[in-house]
This record gives structure tokens, C-alpha cells and sequence, in this order.
């Protein structure tokens, strides 16, 4: 429950995952908290205009949804009510990594794991659970920022645009953009006089085609992850293909392609282009499964970083998810760190309040340090892409950290502690120092304890239901992976 005796008002501008979480944050904190959206919020699952990256697949990993059950007691189950899948990981994921698949691990009581579900279905309870513990929560739908209120040295609010047109002032203690790549706090910001905020931006040229599948049967629950990697490091474009397990029985298909080896909207194209990438079994999959709907393009992936932590800002402002750090979605951690940063700030509003004079600079340091996790990985592997456009060429320092990370993973398909303490690291459980240590160097060095897997392990279910047989009539028991 929030402080009564907290009178300060934070306005959010942007009713996605890294507004709402940040809204959560915040109520413990804050007398009133307004989240404002362009969009009209629909009541129920269903798509919005404002949230195209919900057309694409999405995967939840355990560091962030831990994250968002903290923020949002019970949003675990809220999700599951409504057919979001629970996966544990490794051993609902089939994963060919550049240096082989991993072997799918089988753990009594797996510490790791990945929510399956639609981006609707994602948002859509989060809101709901948000305005159920929080009620000073207000959203406000068919509303746009106009202009920030305050000067360079500090923001006291907002003016807004409601749909009929008229337009109002919102006095606010703090404000936070969460409008994600649109990023429109930095035009906001630079109405007031402040000078443009640098940022780095490292971009493979990835394009994402994505089409929902009706599963076949024996397919609709318990079906793991299907994860195709590319391979940087062999000079030519990469392309990925990822498989996730959603609500109604239901896959979402994503498929891209770095500079080069690019997906189209076409859908008479779409497995041809699954059948393209470094391992068959997708494709094979997806001849199994019936098609649900168009296909949908994305070219919004370059990894963009702004420096507003290192920026001089007025006081009282703060930008959040995509809007301050956006990383190429093929890494699948968005959602995560978008998560795991909205907790950093809420630990910034414990210690100062949302009035102290260096709240927003603060909470602003606080986000990029959560977010770095996330861009050193994508940016780490996106660079090395053929025709990738960066600031400069990987440097010695680049060449030698993936040569590190590129000898962990081959370690990890082969061994089960570096793969828990990779995971822990991919799954934004644990900072990237928690691969640095003695032991794992030794790991590395060593490579894997056990010969490398020819090919995906399945269970005689999954592999029922690839060979297209009856899967009922098949033992349906979990394997081991080893």
C-alpha cells in the first residue's frame, strides 16, 4: 500500500510494460501517479495500435518476471489463469547455439524459467494488477503529452491533450517517459532549451517476420522453446528463428534475418525462410502446424542507447524501458530489464522520496546500470554481423570478451554448472561479473565435459509430433537431455 502521508504526484507517459512496472515502482511512494497513453487500453487481452511489438514473439525470462512479482504480487498467477505457460529452462528449450545445442538439463526443481505468452495477454495483466493493489493509480487512455511544463533546471509537470481535443496542465513532482524507441521525451526535453542527449546506436540491420500457428496435436501444452541462434562469427548474415508456446494453444513464430538475409512479408515465404536457417527443425515444425493470421514485418531492432544518465536534465525527469536503453528484441530482454529497472527505481524512491532534488538523476543512473546487462549482450553479439553500422569497429577489448563468452557457451552445452551460471546471466538473475570467476575461466579453457549433441534432443512426444504421428499413443514423460 502506498504512504498516505505522500502527497507527490509522478506523471508516466507511455502505458506499456516499462510505464506500468515503473507506475508500480513508484505507488509505494507516491500520493497520486497518472499513466497516461495515446492508445485507448482495451479491457481484455485484445491488440492495440500502439503496441505493434505485440504482433511479434515475446518471451519472459525469469529474471524479469521474479521482478515483476515483486512489483506485482500474484501477476504470476493472473497470467497463468489466463493460459500463459510456465517452461523451465534448459529443459523446455531446445537451443542450437553457434557452438551446438544445448542439452536440455533435468532438474528436480529448476531454479530457471520463461513465461510463454502474448504481448496482449502480458500488458493487459499487468494493468489490471496494477490498478487492483494500487487504486491512486490512475490511467488516463486517449491522452498525449504536448509540451513539458518547468524550464532547464527542473520539470513540474506536463500540459496533455485529451481525444476531444482540449487540453489540460498536470502539476507533477516527476516525470517519466516510457514511450518507448519513439522516445518522445527527448523532443519534449529539447522545447525547454536542453541540448539533444547523445547516444550510441549499434545496428546489424535485423528485420523480424512474425506469424502466429495453431499447435498440432499434443503440442498445445508443455512444448518447449525452440531457439535457433546465428553464428557472428562466420561472416555471413545470420538468420534466427524462435518458437514459443502461448495462450490458446497457440505458437508464435518469430524469424529474422541480420543485413543481407532479410524475411519478407510474404506468407508463401515464411517457411521457406525458416528452412534457411542453421538447423531444419523449425521449419519442420511449422509443417505440422496450421497458420493463424498474416504475417508481420519489424524493422524497429538497431540497439540504441541515450545517455541520459550522463546528461545534464532538469530535475524531475526520468525515461525508462526502450525510451532510455533499447536493445535488438532477438535477445528477448526488453521485458526484463524493463522490469528489473523499474525495481532499481522503486529503490531510489525508498531512500530519497520522488521530491528529493536528485531523485531523477539518481533513479536515471539506477536504469542505465540495470539496463547495461542487456545492452552489453546484444551489442556484444550484433557487432560482429556482416554490415552491422556502430560507432567503430570491434576493438581488442570486443574481440576478447566474445572470444570469452563464445568458450563459456561451448563449455555450457556440455556442462550443467556453467550452463546454470550462463543462464543465471542471460536470464538477468545475476550481473555479468557472476561469469568472471576462477572456476569459470577454467570451464572455459576446458570446453565441454561431454561430446557435443548431433542434434535437438526431443522427448518421444515432441518427436511424435514432428514425424507427424499420433503423439497420444507415445509415452509422454519428460527426457533428460543428458
Amino acid at each position: 500500500m502506498h504512504d498516505p502521508r505522500s502527497s507527490a504526484h509522478a506523471v508516466v507517459i507511455g502505458g506499456s510494460l516499462a510505464g506500468t512496472l515503473t507506475a508500480a515502482a513508484l505507488a509505494p511512494h507516491s500520493g497520486r501517479i497518472t499513466v497516461i497513453d495515446r492508445d485507448v487500453l482495451p479491457d481484455t487481452p485484445l491488440p492495440r495500435r500502439g503496441l505493434p511489438q505485440a504482433r511479434h514473439a515475446h518471451v519472459l525470462w525469469s529474471g524479469g518476471a521474479r521482478a515483476m512479482e515483486a512489483l506485482l504480487p500474484g501477476i504470476h498467477d493472473l497470467w497463468r489463469e489466463h493460459g500463459a505457460h510456465r517452461i523451465p529452462i534448459p529443459q523446455g528449450m531446445l537451443s542450437f547455439a553457434p557452438s551446438g545445442w544445448f542439452r536440455r538439463w533435468h532438474d528436480e526443481h529448476p531454479r530457471h524459467y520463461a513465461i510463454g505468452a502474448g504481448r496482449d495477454l502480458m500488458d493487459w495483466a499487468v494493468r489490471q494488477q496494477l490498478t487492483r493493489l494500487h487504486p491512486h493509480v490512475t490511467l488516463r487512455p486517449a491522452c498525449t503529452p504536448v509540451r513539458l511544463l518547468g524550464d532547464r533546471r527542473g520539470v513540474r509537470g506536463v500540459e496533455v491533450r485529451d481525444h476531444d481535443g482540449g487540453t489540460e496542465a498536470l502539476e507533477a513532482d516527476l516525470i517519466v517517459d516510457a514511450t518507448g524507441r519513439a522516445a518522445v521525451g527527448g523532443a519534449l526535453l529539447r522545447a525547454l532549451g536542453v541540448p539533444e542527449v547523445a547516444e550510441t546506436r549499434v545496428d546489424a540491420g535485423v528485420v523480424y517476420a512474425s506469424r502466429r500457428y495453431r499447435a498440432p496435436a499434443g503440442a498445445e501444452r508443455d512444448w518447449p522453446i525452440v531457439s535457433l541462434q546465428a553464428d557472428p562469427s562466420n561472416g555471413r548474415p545470420g538468420g534466427i528463428g524462435t518458437i514459443v508456446p502461448v495462450e490458446s494453444g497457440e505458437w508464435f513464430v518469430s524469424l529474422s534475418g541480420t543485413r543481407g538475409h532479410h524475411p519478407t512479408g510474404d506468407a508463401a515465404a515464411f517457411e521457406d525462410f525458416a528452412r534457411t536457417l542453421r538447423h531444419p527443425v523449425a521449419a519442420d515444425l511449422l509443417r505440422r502446424a496450421e497458420p493463424v493470421g498474416d504475417v508481420t514485418l519489424s524493422r524497429s531492432t538497431p540497439n540504441v542507447r541515450r545517455h541520459y544518465d550522463k546528461a545534464r536534465l532538469p530535475a524531475g525527469f526520468l525515461a525508462v524501458g526502450d525510451a532510455a536503453t533499447a536493445c535488438n528484441p532477438v535477445y528477448g530482454h526488453g521485458m526484463s530489464s524493463a522490469a528489473r529497472s523499474a525495481l532499481a527505481v522503486g529503490r531510489v524512491a525508498a531512500e530519497t522520496g520522488l521530491r528529493h532534488r536528485d531523485f531523477a538523476k539518481r533513479a536515471r543512473k539506477a536504469v542505465a546500470r540495470e539496463a547495461s546487462a542487456a545492452w552489453t549482450l546484444a551489442t556484444g553479439q550484433d557487432i560482429f554481423f556482416t554490415g552491422v553500422e556502430a560507432p567503430a569497429p570491434p576493438g581488442a577489448a570486443d574481440r576478447a570478451a566474445s572470444w570469452y563468452v563464445n568458450a563459456l557457451m561451448n563449455a555450457a552445452i556440455g556442462n550443467h554448472d556453467v550452463v546454470q551460471r550462463f543462464t543465471d546471466v542471460m536470464m538477468l538473475e545475476e550481473p555479468a561479473g557472476h561469469l568472471v570467476t576462477p572456476g569459470m575461466v577454467v570451464a572455459a579453457l576446458r570446453g565441454p565435459r561431454v561430446p557435443k549433441l548431433g542434434g535437438p534432443v526431443l522427448t518421444p512426444r515432441e518427436q511424435a509430433v514432428l514425424d507427424g504421428a499420433d503423439p497420444v499413443a507415445t509415452h509422454t514423460g519428460p527426457g533428460t537431455g543428458g
